[in-house]
């Protein structure tokens, strides 16, 4: 069973990719996937307002809970969103870093966490969602939390189908690693094939770009040679 996060900024897509992916990884691969989808909504649906401090600890741990349970069902849970985005905005908005340990002993239990770019418009949609300006906060204190603990990341970006495509790209050789693909999913391998083949043979290595391969080699980098420059 493989769990796949999706993290990032608000209005950048995670709920829409989530759907398109599991679609997707349903039909070419027959895996059973899950989409669990961002709690949160559903509680400032149910309440008419966001949530104050002392219940964000609930909204986390209920989170967690409901991909928990999916995996007990399925093959492939993917995420929309984890505890650790309450965490993040915990931190932020009410200066609570409490939820923070929790979060991220979560997050290292997940196969991959994709973190999405902030290169699509933003939109307005429900209670939770603050504004554009929180967009670029939210991301770096994201990458600083996951770096902090060594825990890695795929950047996912572009727009409509080439979104997509970019978190397939950093997907399939999970799949293909844990066995998933063999006797089935003909068109993943050849998406692996050929992604491996337009890879150039060297690469700059940089921590705050949105190129999976860039991100997974920085930090494999840094954790080997910590005191070694990265370029």
């Amino acid at each position: 069973m493989l769990r796949i996060a999706l993290i990032g900024a608000e209005s950048t897509g995670k709920s829409q990719l989530a759907q398109a992916l599991a679609e997707r990884l349903r039909q070419d691969s027959g895996l059973r996937c899950a989409v669990v989808p961002e709690h949160l909504r559903h509680w400032c649906e149910q309440q008419g307002r966001t949530p104050r401090p002392e219940e964000q600890a609930a909204i986390a741990a209920e989170q967690a809970r409901q991909i928990e349970l999916a995996a007990q069902t399925h093959e492939l849970v993917i995420c929309d969103t984890t505890p650790l985005m309450t965490a993040i905005y915990s931190q932020l908005l009410f200066g609570d870093e409490g939820l923070l340990p929790m979060a991220l002993d979560f997050q290292r239990r997940c196969d991959l966490t994709l973190l999405t770019a902030l290169d699509l418009p933003w939109v307005a949609d429900g209670l939770q969602r603050d504004g554009p300006h929180v967009q670029q906060p939210v991301d770096a204190a994201l990458r600083r939390a996951l770096l902090g603990a060594g825990l890695g990341w795929s950047g996912v970006g572009g727009q409509g189908a080439a979104r997509l495509e970019s978190a397939l790209n950093a997907i399939t050789p999970l799949l293909l690693r844990r066995g998933l693909l063999r006797g089935r999913a003909s068109g993943l391998f050849t998406r692996l094939q050929a992604r491996q083949q337009a890879m150039p043979e060297q690469a700059w290595f940089c921590q705050d770009c949105d190129v999976p391969e860039c991100e997974h080699a920085s930090l494999r980098l840094r954790a080997a040679a910590p005191d070694q420059p990265l370029n």
